[in-house]
């Protein structure tokens, strides 16, 4: 079997792992990613969606941690103005939990450093909700709040969006596809790739990346048989989605009894998203799921600020994700750093091993590991994703700065181009493919063309797009993932898609 050679093997297609292939492939190295599921399968589509510096990390004196992620939430911004927007946030004072002082000297740090303004984020203030708008969903006695600015992101979509842009510079990207063997000497590594129909690859890599996230540790002891350098702590995060409980678009940060905080925030226009979660976690990351206490937690949590109480029997979609977070002994898992860590090691063949992190940070720890991969590979280019081009669909104005009012502009362009489109359905579009539409549009002149409406406004040219270019293959895949359709389509409508893509992928007419 004659063995593929290539600069850099990325494996793990969660965020971080697409981001350093993006990084890799920009400076002319040859690079391939392999998952052994679907990009962003795990970890990385179950966040709390946002790109934020953390603001209860300044209680821990994470202050390092904070600056890197607001600096972070500039660039991101700015890259996929179409799947990241500005949120703002309302905490409500509860004087018991925190003094008013202490809140608003971690607001104004928070706004320092943060101090960058080009995406109209607005400096924290103090509010009066029983007149701000936001008042009105939480309990009367509720009288004084803050707001602040972060922003929101399709976790899931930033990582296809990173691995996409990857494509397009050059690297080959493998889903379904497990590292099986790695083996290094002085001239690289030599490692086996299984695709899920069987099908074996043998690859001769210059250099290794790990980016495997909860499985990091997994790989290094059965695949790569090397010691592990740090230890890990998973913790499982879980959210839960139920239907809209306020009209407003502000998003809410409620301080629990426990000093941790529960985000409440409005979600696909018809829901509301609440969480997060930390539990401790030892089993399989593959296989996580929340239980009935964290959704006891997160329906306590709302309850004790809205008007309007939920339960368990309000929730109509949950998610977990497994968090692999640097070990640091005696402190609480809602406590332990959630900073990153780039382990080199350059004993052989160079690898590099990406521990913790979180979705803010993915493009700065990135940089970080291609500055160091990139000249042991003898490449000299130089850093360039956080003044480069924006991400696959992010260039929605190139004639004015970023903003947050760009967007508004593209979607009367949208709008203008196209107006067969249903209003819903030119808003999704927009916000989910950016310029791209006009690629899955095509040459589309009216409703008709885009073919059979699978359900809740999925037609085939949108799946005919994902398959083609977004590495889709499965219904989870389709309405999870590069989309939240799964929230809206029935049992039989999601069958029509599995028979629908089962078809498509064996090349017959569905």
């Amino acid at each position: 079997m004659q063995q593929q050679a290539i600069d850099v093997l990325v494996v793990g297609g969660g965020i971080n792992g697409a981001a350093i292939a993006r990084d890799a492939a920009g400076r002319g190295l040859s690079v391939l990613l392999c998952e052994q599921d679907d990009l962003a399968a795990h970890t990385s589509s179950a966040s709390s969606k946002l790109i934020h510096g953390g603001l209860r990390y300044l209680e821990q004196y994470e202050f390092a941690l904070v600056g890197k992620a607001l600096a972070e939430r500039e660039v991101i911004l700015r890259l996929a103005p179409h799947i990241v927007r500005p949120l703002r946030f309302v905490l409500p004072h509860e004087p018991h939990l925190r003094p008013e002082w202490m809140i608003r000297a971690a607001l104004l740090l928070y706004d320092n450093l943060g101090r960058q303004r080009a995406h109209n984020l607005i400096h924290s203030r103090r509010v009066d909700l029983h007149e701000h708008v936001a008042g009105a969903p939480l309990q009367p006695q509720l009288r004084k709040g803050f707001i602040y600015s972060d922003a929101w992101a399709d976790d899931a979509r930033l990582v296809v969006l990173n691995a996409l842009d990857a494509a397009e510079r050059g690297a080959e990207i493998l889903t379904r596809t497990r590292c099986e063997q790695a083996r290094r000497d002085e001239q690289g590594w030599y490692v086996q790739l299984r695709a899920a129909n069987g099908g074996l690859r043998e690859v001769h890599a210059r250099s290794l990346v790990n980016a495997c996230g909860p499985w990091a540790a997994e790989f290094l002891a059965d695949v790569a048989r090397l010691p592990q350098p740090r230890a890990l702590r998973l913790i499982k995060g879980s959210h839960i989605v139920v239907r809209k409980l306020y009209e407003h678009k502000y998003a809410y940060t409620f301080q629990q009894e426990d000093r941790r905080i529960v985000f409440a925030i409005p979600f696909e226009q018809d829901f509301t998203l609440i969480g997060t979660t930390d539990v401790e976690f030892d089993g399989d990351p593959s296989v996580v799921r929340i239980d009935a206490g964290e959704t006891a937690y997160l329906c306590n949590a709302i309850n004790g600020y809205f008007a309007r109480s939920i339960a368990p029997t309000d929730v109509v979609w949950s998610y977990s994700g497994v968090r692999p977070l640097l070990e640091e002994e005696g402190r609480a898992a809602a406590e332990v750093t959630r900073d990153y860590q780039l382990d080199f090691d350059a004993q052989g063949a160079p690898l590099v091993n990406v521990f913790g992190g979180k979705i803010t940070t993915h493009r700065k720890l990135a940089e970080e590991a291609l500055d160091w991969l990139a000249p042991t590979l003898g490449n000299e280019a130089p850093a360039w994703t956080a003044d480069g081009p924006p991400l696959p669909g992010g260039d929605l104005d190139n004639k004015r700065p970023a903003d947050n009012t760009n967007f508004d502009r593209f979607l009367h362009n949208v709008v203008q181009r196209y107006p067969w489109l249903p209003g819903g359905l030119a808003l999704r579009y927009a916000r989910t493919y950016g310029t791209r539409v006009h690629t899955v549009l095509d040459h589309a002149a009216q409703l008709g063309d885009l073919g059979e409406n699978i359900g809740s406004d999925l037609y085939r040219v949108e799946v005919d797009y994902l398959v083609r270019t977004e590495w889709a293959r499965s219904a989870d895949d389709i309405l999870w993932r590069r989309t939240k359709l799964g929230l809206r389509v029935t049992a039989a409508e999601r069958a029509r898609l599995d028979t629908c893509l089962q078809s498509m992928l064996r090349g017959t007419p569905a």
